[in-house]
């Protein structure tokens, strides 16, 4: 009887979550109200309040609690935890502490139960001094209460903090002390382990496993999820992997985020096969973070031909007006180089959120389509969706790549006083490089020096390369002495000055940084270059002769130097470091990646085909001169990605308009 009338109390919220109001306007719901349910009996109002907590109506259940009380009835020790749950579902830390005060009247101040249910609440609420404090406070503490705490640290952006509770965890366990039964649990592990992933310290998430192994808890399921995520965000893929593989159970998180771990770090072919496998694995279905995870990878390593096929599975599951796998689809594309594509994408999309016209605008700027970029940033304003820090970083980068002085300043005037985003870092970054490049080194240096922020290696960085374009020593040593400081062991800070010295014709101090460099352990980047080919991706290194064709590819540049030569090509030998004769700098600049990849491509591709290569490193200008000669004698369009922006040679000119 009792299960016939929670059933029909269930059936009456769905259709009036007031169902159980003194003061419902639906006389037949107050009617069917009072006849089946008790409201003269504390134990019927808790199972209310349960049911609508659950079911994640909140402030109902709050009503609900109210409603109780005003009834004359006292809550026991049952009615407080769900309650107290709804308060911190919505943040409600008045309704909170009204709760609190009441548990206390009641008696119930120091249940363990409540207790941890008011540690949760204060901590979803921004308030750990009082979730501590009642921690602190408590006579007698079980593994939920340490587990709410810990979780709050975790929640608010403290992750030492609950590694150190931690550590008390286990003195406690190790005393005794804790009440029997509160030996740490699977979910005590996933919120410790959350916190390891925050902190990114490698000996210490081995060291957390390592516990894990100990007591058993490598088989919970949420346990290895984290896992995959804790050693990722440490650098530690090939420890991802390693626990991937062995979990004997694997859930939709755990495909998804091996998928997304691979794709992040660049392993777009190993992302691809796990996403295969998933595919294979009939228990398991996919979903659309699973699709945006695989499109992430495609972006990062520019498989433009895997992203067309997911993007053809996307229409198939009709996902293609899913907010976050058409945001995907139009980095994917971007990053692939296919910047049309990518808009045919954005304009499919029926809703769009500000990550969907942010990675639009990044995309144009990216390809040096600024006047395009600022247009979708005006459509966007007019849709009524206000930009944020993200989008405005993206809209700087659009000015710097196009050289747009006065709209990069005006916007950057314009997010703080119109839109109320205050500069971050990168927002700074992309003003001194804008300002920078175009010549106005002493303003780029000024705005450094008065950055509300501390400016970081990025804005040093900028300021270093804009020194090596204009060849300004004394603020290119300046800059370099700051990144010294700040990352002494990236071989591109050294490279950089090694190059201003050069440019100024100081080959002892350019000789002086690379003897730095070798007696310091400082290793320079080695250029690297891929190009996809039917499906198949080649890598090329500076003066490869690795790759099966290296001969044919070495022979068919000599035939383009002569051609290229005849059309007027001089190599650029003052870009090269070294102070040997010009016959062998004009050898050292043959063999740079980018042309050897570019190459390869023309002499493996029919007429009319376009290149495309993705760099590591800045394409030197020596490459940039040859590689639009290459274009208009060939006939052919190449595209370079690098680091920062596209590259699109046609017809003997580059997008770029030679600024960048």
């Amino acid at each position: 009887m009792k299960f016939a009338k929670w059933n029909l109390g269930v059936s009456l919220h769905k259709h009036n979550s007031n169902y159980y109001s003194y003061y419902s306007t639906d006389a037949n719901i107050k009617r069917l109200f009072n006849k089946y349910v008790d409201k003269t009996n504390v134990f019927s109002w808790n199972s209310i309040i349960a049911e609508l907590a659950r079911s994640g109506d909140s402030v109902e259940a709050l009503k609900a609690f109210s409603s109780m009380r005003k009834s004359g009835l006292n809550p026991n020790r049952s009615s407080f935890p769900c309650a107290i749950k709804s308060c911190s579902a919505i943040c409600d830390l008045s309704s909170g502490k009204q709760a609190h005060q009441q548990a206390f009247v009641f008696g119930y101040g120091y249940d363990l139960f409540i207790s941890s249910a008011l540690i949760d609440m204060y901590s979803k609420c921004g308030h750990l001094g009082d979730a501590r404090n009642l921690f602190d406070e408590m006579p007698r503490r079980n593994v939920v209460s340490w587990t709410s705490m810990i979780n709050g640290y975790v929640q608010n952006d403290c992750p030492r903090e609950a590694l150190l509770l931690f550590k008390e965890l286990l003195v406690e366990e190790s005393g005794s002390s804790v009440e029997e039964g509160a030996c740490i649990d699977g979910v005590a592990m996933v919120s410790i382990l959350s916190a390891c992933s925050r902190v990114c310290e490698k000996n210490v998430t081995r060291g957390v496993h390592g516990f894990v192994i100990k007591r058993g808890l490598d088989e919970v399921l949420g346990v290895g999820n984290t896992l995959i995520d804790a050693y990722a965000k440490c650098g530690m893929v090939e420890f991802s992997k390693k626990v991937f593989g062995e979990m004997n159970e694997k859930d939709l998180i755990s495909w998804n985020s091996m998928i997304a771990v691979c794709g992040q770090h660049g392993l777009a072919d190993e992302a691809v096969g796990v996403f295969q496998s998933m595919v294979r694995n009939a228990e398991i279905k996919y979903n659309a973070v699973t699709l945006s995870a695989v499109l992430l990878a495609c972006a990062h390593s520019g498989a433009f031909r895997i992203g067309k096929e997911i993007h053809a599975q996307v229409m198939k599951m009709n996902l293609e007006n899913n907010v976050f796998v058409g945001t995907s689809l139009i980095d994917m594309y971007c990053k692939c180089g296919r910047v049309k594509m990518a808009r045919r994408a954005f304009n499919t999309m029926k809703e769009k959120n500000v990550k969907s016209w942010s990675a639009m605008i990044a995309g144009y700027g990216m390809h040096g389509q600024a006047k395009e970029a600022l247009e979708v940033l005006a459509d966007m304003i007019r849709a009524g969706i206000k930009p944020n820090s993200i989008t405005f970083v993206s809209v700087l980068s659009a000015c710097c790549h196009a050289g747009l002085v006065d709209e990069g300043w005006h916007w950057f005037c314009a997010m703080q006083h119109r839109f109320n985003v205050q500069p971050s870092v990168e927002h700074y970054g992309c003003m001194v490089d804008l300002l920078g490049r175009a010549g106005y080194l002493n303003k780029a240096y000024n705005l450094i020096v008065e950055m509300k922020v501390r400016p970081d290696f990025v804005i040093w960085c900028s300021l270093l390369a804009s020194c090596r374009i204009h060849k300004n020593v004394e603020l290119g040593e300046i800059s370099a002495n700051k990144l010294f400081e700040l990352d002494p062991k990236n071989s591109g800070y050294y490279t950089l000055l090694s190059n201003i010295y050069a440019g100024a014709g100081r080959w002892e101090d350019a000789k002086r940084m690379r003897v730095f460099m070798r007696n310091h352990g400082v290793i320079k980047s080695p250029g690297l270059s891929l190009v996809e080919l039917k499906g198949r991706v080649h890598v090329f290194l500076v003066g490869d002769k690795e790759h099966p064709q290296h001969e044919k590819i070495y022979a068919y540049l000599e035939e383009l130097s002569e051609k290229l030569l005849e059309a007027g090509y001089v190599p650029s030998v003052s870009l090269v470091l070294h102070d040997v004769d010009e016959e062998e700098k004009g050898m050292v600049l043959q063999i740079h990646s980018e042309k050897l990849a570019v190459a390869f491509g023309i002499m493996n591709s029919g007429p009319g085909t376009t290149i495309q290569v993705i760099k590591n490193l800045r394409t030197c200008g020596d490459c940039h001169t040859m590689i639009k000669l290459i274009s208009k004698i060939t006939g052919r369009e190449i595209v370079i990605r690098d680091p920062k922006r596209f590259h699109h040679f046609r017809e003997g000119a580059c997008s770029c308009g030679d600024y960048w």
